[in-house]
């Protein structure tokens, strides 16, 4: 999915990717370091970092751009949303850290942050559940329509976005879930 409509990046969005290549940069050559020294556990372990990071970018990728995408048909549709998005974001889940990416939608006096991120360094701790990645769908005064996200990988070893249901069971999260995000986003004010 090329460009969107109305998409602001700030600046922290080019540091965010510095930080990454210096970290793909350094794991490919610890990777190296560790092959070398015949510690395969750990070379083994640093090509799962990596293909997990992988999963990773292109599960939190889809999830933006499925939503943007979405909110830009609606734009051409006469729908007026503003759209922005944050690199290097930051959000809690539980005791642990998420950095990723935040996105921002506005329609009006409404809006819906969507977040997505996994712990970058030691201290910000773990993703629960088995999970490589978490995230947060958030309806601006509508907390009842909020989600929680968890990205696991599927038995084929594909990256799946999941909401969490408050019984602690899992749904799979699709783009039909997304558009059911946007339309809340969209309702007129009198059907609030």
């Amino acid at each position: 999915m090329g460009g969107h409509d109305n998409i602001i990046r700030p600046l922290n969005g080019k540091a965010l990717s510095e930080l990454e290549e210096a970290w793909e940069s350094a794991l490919a050559e610890a990777k190296e370091r560790a092959r070398a020294a015949g510690r395969t556990d750990v070379a083994e372990y640093l090509a799962l970092r990596a293909n997990n990071d992988l999963l990773r970018r292109a599960a939190t990728e889809w999830l933006i751009d499925t939503v943007t995408a979405i909110a830009a048909v609606r734009n051409r549709q006469g729908a007026a949303i503003k759209t922005e998005l944050a690199d290097a974001h930051q959000f809690r889940v539980g005791h642990a850290t998420m950095v990723g990416s935040r996105l921002t939608l506005h329609s009006g006096v409404r809006a819906l942050t969507i977040e997505c991120g996994w712990p970058r360094a030691p201290g910000h701790g773990i993703v629960r559940g088995n999970g490589l990645a978490c995230g947060n769908i958030k309806h601006l005064g509508r907390p009842r329509e909020n989600a929680q996200l968890l990205l696991v990988r599927s038995k084929s070893g594909a990256p799946q976005w999941f909401i969490l249901k408050k019984d602690d069971s899992r749904a799979l999260f699709t783009e039909a879930d997304a558009h059911a995000h946007l339309e809340i986003l969209t309702l007129k004010l009198e059907t609030w």
